[in-house]
């Protein structure tokens, strides 16, 4: 079943993103004139598996806002591509109504770094955010795009820290100042159910 799953979860995401404007070449990708960079494909290995969620989110992001809601959730994480893509499935029950979510990760053997986008049950058709990249360091992984928020230029950060072998925490922190100070507006604590 957990692999007829992940099939249906990487064809949906097929799917949608052949759906999505893009402005990618239909030219055969080049090779790799170096020997690639593994460094960090197993960055996320530990989150394979099935999860428990604890979410801590900030009502209203860079508004100025100290009132928080908290709710939980699940997630469920697989490997794709011989490791160097996964895919998580979420379930996010908010006091408003609950929805689900997917958290798609691809490994760049050039650059040592990992995407990550997020497709919204809420709003199956938007466009994918653009992707946050980067790595582990240490045992913490810093992930980093340039977006939007209410029209305004943001900068946004996730941060993987405090991770062991049945649990982890993921922040989310928004900067509207390109990055001079940061907002944690997003904190998920994930307990492993299996």
């Amino acid at each position: 079943m957990t692999s007829l799953h992940t099939v249906l979860i990487a064809a949906a995401l097929v799917s949608f993103i052949s759906a999505t404007p893009a402005h990618a070449s239909q030219d055969a990708p080049k090779p790799v004139q170096s020997a690639p960079n593994l460094t960090h494909l197993h960055d996320f290995d530990f989150l394979v598996g099935d999860w428990h969620v604890e979410h801590r989110q900030l009502k209203a992001r860079l508004a100025g806002s100290h009132d928080w809601v908290e709710f939980d959730g699940t997630c469920s994480m697989h490997k794709l591509m011989n490791g160097y893509s996964n895919v998580d499935d979420n379930v996010i029950n908010k006091p408003s109504g609950s929805y689900k979510g997917v958290g798609l990760r691809s490994y760049d053997p050039v650059s040592g770094q990992w995407a990550i986008w997020w497709l919204d049950s809420r709003e199956p058709f938007a466009a994918l955010d653009p992707p946050v990249k980067g790595n582990f360091v240490n045992g913490v992984g810093t992930f980093y795009a340039n977006d939007t928020l209410n029209g305004k230029p943001i900068r946004v950060r996730f941060v993987w820290s405090h991770i062991t072998a049945d649990s982890a925490q993921w922040e989310q922190a928004y900067s509207p100042d390109g990055g001079k100070t940061w907002e944690t507006n997003w904190v998920m604590h994930f307990t492993r159910v299996r």
